[in-house]
């Protein structure tokens, strides 16, 4: 939906209300009770009217009595039909905001990593939270609660016509000016409220971006003008919440002018008309009643249609999320339960952006069981190389096979089962130990988790923890040394028994001192199976069966360790040259 445009985009409504088709009886229950509260809702006022006119006026007790009760029955049933109504259309606003966010999640977790690349996490964060939870309104107070309104406010004006057509033509004489206040307040709070989700969108992308940045924020003494940049987004946000506050504080005030202006041309005809004998006193009685209600649905009705425009301006963000078409494919049809591990690249190239290649036509092949190191200096293309081997992107050419298959002809979910990548940065998400290890799967048995950790080398300082393998990990691993966060991360590789094992510059943050633990945990992952070694540290890949020299994405030198080192002027042996002299200083 444009937000420049005030029309309502009637396409995007049909599809917000598809999302309600699994729950299709409950909306069928509320909008049926839509079209019943309306007339309920007018026979009150009418029983009223019958009261004064036939009963009290006459005397007649009995019959008084009777329409007393009928009266309380009638409101007894509107009371608990008006409950059936919110509930339901509440229950329904929150079962399609609930399935919602598990297909936007489920999207989000299968978007290319380069989605992520340029979409900050904050605006991802307030698309599955605030925007869906706005999408909800659309339910609950929005278009089935303005199609009640809409019934409500026929049947009350049709009645009060019936009853007195010149008393409702001079009563409604301020309905212009009502419609006209209705419309100017609905445009100026569209537009604030528009403001209000740019802003907590912006909100919460800066805040996500500095509380995850915060130890740079502190070292480099920055609170100070992070700050400041905050006090601005929070001022704006603020003044957008407030604009919309100031129309409604004017809105309401004006309603209860024109409503009292209303009243009063009520009272002065109507009591004309009772001294005339027109009007009945039952219908002069009656008639601030329908009155009441007839200004209540005009006057909601600019606020319920602009909490139906947000919530349909939130939903057109998460459709355009859910939309956005850089999804990995998944055409893969090969389900693998091991791998062989041959890799053979052929003639691949890749461009995180347009044509500016990172790889250029890269051919090797890693046999199967085999180690290959790959080095370079920073930029070279080694990560890339391991970010197109597990899919998270597409190569634009050449091929990359596994035991002599496209890697495209896998099924995504098979073929990333048999790969394991232990990064640089290891991430560790609140919860146990345990639960780092197994990410929650049930497949794997406390048993293997055990054998793992004592395989690594881990299983000795896991259980020197308070509360051992249960002992709480903190957001991000805070609470634990960067050789024990890449210690836990190396269990949870060997756990799941990978077939091709790949290390990103695993020890490049670790001490000496803990570097040779490491060493030893390295050496128990790759035995058995096709591993690939990203390293800056050449003492951790001597004994790797090729090494992989990079150099803007073109391979410089391929060989073992003995056979670069042979190469006079080498690029591999010069690195290897600065690297042992600066250990021997």
């Amino acid at each position: 939906m444009d937000q420049n445009k005030n029309k309502i985009d009637y396409k995007l409504l049909g599809r917000i209300l598809r999302l309600a088709m699994p729950y299709r009886k409950i909306f069928l229950l509320a909008t049926s009770l839509t079209v019943v509260l309306a007339p309920l809702a007018v026979l009150r006022p009418y029983l009223i009217q019958r009261m004064v006119d036939d009963y009290i006026f006459k005397y007649d007790l009995s019959g008084l009595g009777m329409m007393a009760i009928i009266f309380c029955c009638v409101l007894l049933v509107e009371v608990g039909m008006n409950y059936l109504f919110i509930y339901s259309s509440n229950w329904l606003g929150q079962s399609v905001i609930r399935d919602l966010r598990i297909r936007v999640f489920k999207h989000i977790t299968n978007l290319r990593l380069n989605f992520f690349d340029k979409t900050p996490i904050g605006t991802i964060t307030t698309r599955t939270i605030n925007d869906i939870e706005t999408i909800n309104t659309v339910f609950s107070q929005g278009a089935i609660t303005i199609i009640a309104d809409m019934f409500t406010l026929v049947a009350v004006l049709a009645v009060m016509l019936y009853t007195s057509w010149k008393l409702t033509l001079v009563c409604i004489t301020v309905v212009p000016f009502l419609i006209l206040a209705s419309y100017i307040f609905k445009e100026k709070v569209k537009a604030s409220y528009q403001r209000v989700r740019t802003k907590i969108s912006e909100m919460n992308a800066f805040l996500q971006e500095r509380i995850t940045g915060m130890r740079i924020v502190q070292i480099f003494n920055a609170e100070a003008d992070e700050m400041q940049k905050f006090k601005e987004i929070n001022q704006a946000y603020t003044g957008a919440n407030l604009n919309a506050i100031l129309y409604y504080a004017v809105f309401f005030p004006v309603v209860e002018i024109i409503s009292a202006a209303a009243l009063g041309l009520l009272v002065w005809w109507g009591a004309r008309g009772v001294i005339s004998g027109d009007i009945s006193l039952g219908v002069l009685i009656a008639f601030p009643i329908y009155l009441s209600m007839l200004f209540r649905p005009i006057r909601m009705l600019a606020d319920k249609f602009n909490t139906l425009q947000m919530g349909m301006v939130a939903a057109e963000r998460v459709f355009n999320l859910l939309d956005t078409d850089q999804v990995i494919e998944d055409k893969g049809t090969n389900k693998v339960e091991k791998l062989n591990g041959r890799i053979e690249f052929k003639d691949v190239s890749f461009a995180y952006l347009a044509e500016d290649y990172v790889l250029k036509n890269l051919s090797f092949t890693i046999e199967a069981g085999q180690t290959l190191a790959i080095v370079g200096s920073t930029g070279s293309g080694k990560s890339t190389i391991i970010n197109i081997l597990s899919r998270f992107y597409e190569t634009q050419k050449g091929t990359i096979e596994i035991d002599g298959i496209n890697i495209r002809d896998y099924e995504l979910q098979a073929l990333r089962n048999r790969l394991a990548v232990v990064l640089q940065d290891v991430f560790l998400f609140t919860g146990t130990v345990y639960d780092n290890i197994t990410l929650r799967d049930e497949r794997i048995t406390k048993e293997q988790v055990l054998e793992a950790a004592k395989l690594i080398g881990a299983h000795e300082f896991i259980e020197k923890l308070p509360g051992g393998y249960n002992y709480d990990v903190m957001e991000r691993g805070s609470t634990l040394s960067m050789g024990q966060r890449q210690l836990i991360s190396f269990v949870r590789a060997l756990v799941f028994n990978p077939d091709i094992l790949i290390l990103d510059e695993a020890t490049s943050s670790i001490d000496s001192e803990t570097e040779s633990v490491i060493q030893y945990a390295i050496e128990k992952l790759i035995a058995k199976r096709t591993s690939i070694i990203i390293a800056h540290r050449l003492s951790t890949i001597r004994h790797a069966d090729n090494i992989l020299v990079l150099d803007k994405g073109r391979i410089l030198e391929y060989g073992s360790h003995e056979t670069l080192l042979k190469i006079d002027g080498g690029h591999y042996r010069e690195l290897y040259e600065m690297q042992f002299l600066q250990v021997e200083q």
